[in-house]
């Protein structure tokens, strides 16, 4: 494919993307508001983030697998249908529970935006070009990252439309997006004798909520040693240890355990789940940060992100044309994993009297940690791995990354909240104050608009100890992810693309079979009659007598 053919193609899988970017990005600024609005409590702030990474760690690896049997566009499609209907669902919720059972349907959606975008890149572009794409990529990443709060400070702020319209806004990209795939991206529809494996991804998908329902709930609805701690793991464990069983017997499994003996993978899964829980887990708490310890408002809370955005799209991109032009991808995913751990650590620092222009500082170097990182772990994986296995392999980095971000966003949640209630108990108790704090007090978001000055001083320092907390816990778990991208061997990126390495593996360099369907250029295409092959390799059909 031509330049210009895969721009056309990936500009509905870029529309997707920033879909999927802004769901998370345009509600970050609102939660507090939100929460405050429906009157639920720290625990409902955290599980309305993590019902939307839940849903879309347990169902990547099903989207993957899917992506190897059938049409990836009409996948693709039916991912950003999903998320309209999540979308919808959110923006009618006038209770807590229906907005995250609404993040339920948002996040499986994305689950499907996030795997099949980047396996059909892998499909059309070949490693070797792909670092000159991933800036696209990373532009789109920042661009939806940074315009998502400060639309959802702007809609929060504006009296007449509200914290809902975060949720609407996103519709109209969804539809453009889908729109935008039918008209640009042509795959051929490679029809295989092939079944999925539904008790696998049954028990899978039961098995890591089980896991993840635990640890989001532990050390606030129960004990962390308690019966409910016992079922929760035991029967998690259980049903995972039957998922691997069952993997290891079936034709067609879901995550093939076989590509767990490639080193490269096994090496950039681990450093994906870590990657997960620092960055995510770090970051999903700063725009609380903003307003509850500094005080400031959505819309300004969204600009104050700006440092770290800016450093992740400049990274991304500066290391993808370089690494297109050498060759050479390690060093750059080394010192990704060495930025992005100094700036979790000098974020460790920070509190309610920390000057932005430090701040800044600190952001920006986390930025460009994760810009040099976390792309290129994929590239490393997809580069080592045969065509058949780039939507599996793809898929399994996705859901360790995603894995590891709902664990972060739900242990340091709780460590936030429990955090928040000592150091505000020790200021109250220190100032010989015997009145209470509110929804703060009782484990709430507080609305710092209605609390009164002393008070307010207590709750933004106690945010802001919280808060430097986090990135302390966060820090290790990125230096885990820096020992083992150590591990990786660098070996040099394919010059093919996926559909054409999947060719060659095929053994006589013919394109896979296909049935009707359409060609790669769009144009409708019948099964071959008896005694053709089809199209010849310019193009053009055989001439009929």
């Amino acid at each position: 494919m031509s330049n210009r053919q895969i721009l056309q193609a990936m500009s509905g899988l870029m529309a997707g993307m920033f879909v999927a970017i802004l769901a998370g990005t345009v509600v970050s600024n609102a939660l507090p508001r939100i929460i405050a609005d429906l009157g639920a409590s720290q625990s409902s702030y955290t599980w309305v983030v993590t019902a939307e990474l839940l849903a879309m760690t347990a169902t990547v690896p099903l989207w993957g697998k899917l992506s190897d049997l059938y049409n990836q566009k009409l996948l693709l499609q039916l991912s950003l249908g999903l998320f309209v209907v999540g979308s919808l669902l959110a923006g009618f919720s006038h209770d807590v529970g229906l907005l995250i059972f609404s993040r339920v349907a948002q996040g499986i959606g994305a689950g499907g935006l996030t795997a099949l975008a980047q396996v059909v890149m892998a499909a059309i572009i070949p490693p070797r070009r792909l670092g000159r794409y991933a800036g696209i990529f990373g532009a789109v990443f920042a661009v939806g990252t940074v315009a998502g709060p400060l639309i959802g400070g702007v809609l929060v702020d504006t009296s007449w439309l509200g914290w809902r319209w975060c949720f609407f806004i996103g519709v109209p990209f969804a539809l453009l997006a889908i729109a935008l795939l039918q008209r640009t991206l042509h795959l051929p529809t490679v029809r295989r004798e092939a079944k999925i494996d539904y008790l696998g991804a049954s028990l899978i998908v039961a098995g890591v909520c089980a896991l993840l329902i635990w640890v989001t709930l532990a050390g606030n609805e129960f004990d962390w040693a308690s019966w409910q701690t016992a079922a929760l793991t035991g029967g998690g464990v259980l049903l995972l240890v039957l998922a691997v069983l069952v993997e290891a017997k079936v034709a067609e499994p879901v995550i093939p355990l076989g590509i767990f003996r490639n080193r490269t993978v096994t090496l950039t899964t681990v450093a994906s789940l870590f990657v997960g829980v620092a960055m995510f887990g770090g970051t999903v708490f700063l725009s609380q940060y903003f307003q509850v310890s500094l005080g400031k408002s959505p819309t300004i809370a969204g600009l104050m992100s700006l440092p770290m955005i800016l450093g992740l799209l400049v990274s991304s991109t500066v290391a993808g044309q370089i690494i297109s032009s050498t060759g050479r991808w390690k060093v750059y995913v080394v010192a990704g994993g060495v930025t992005m751990t100094v700036g979790l650590g000098l974020l460790s620092t920070i509190g309610a009297d920390t000057p932005f222009g430090l701040l800044s500082l600190y952001m920006a170097i986390m930025g460009i940690g994760v810009g040099m990182l976390m792309q290129n772990l994929v590239l490393a994986a997809q580069n080592d791995v045969p065509a058949a296995e780039l939507g599996a392999a793809t898929s399994v980095l996705s859901f360790f990354r995603s894995m590891g971000g709902t664990i972060g966003t739900s242990v340091l949640g709780a460590i936030l909240a429990n955090r928040v209630a000592s150091e505000m108990t020790k200021s109250l108790q220190g100032a010989g104050a015997a009145t209470g704090g509110g929804q703060a007090g009782h484990g709430g978001v507080p609305d710092m608009s209605a609390l009164p000055a002393p008070m307010r001083d207590i709750v933004e320092h106690a945010y802001g100890v919280a808060t430097a907390e986090l990135f302390l816990v966060a820090t290790p778990f990125a230096a885990l992810a820096l020992i083992a991208v150590l591990f990786i061997k660098e070996k040099p990126l394919k010059t093919t693309s996926g559909m054409e390495r999947l060719s060659e593996e095929a053994g006589d360099g013919a394109p896979p079979r296909v049935e009707a369907g359409t060609w790669p250029d769009g144009m409708p295409q019948s099964p071959p009659a008896a005694g053709q092959t089809g199209r010849t390799k310019g193009g053009c059909a055989p001439l009929r007598k």
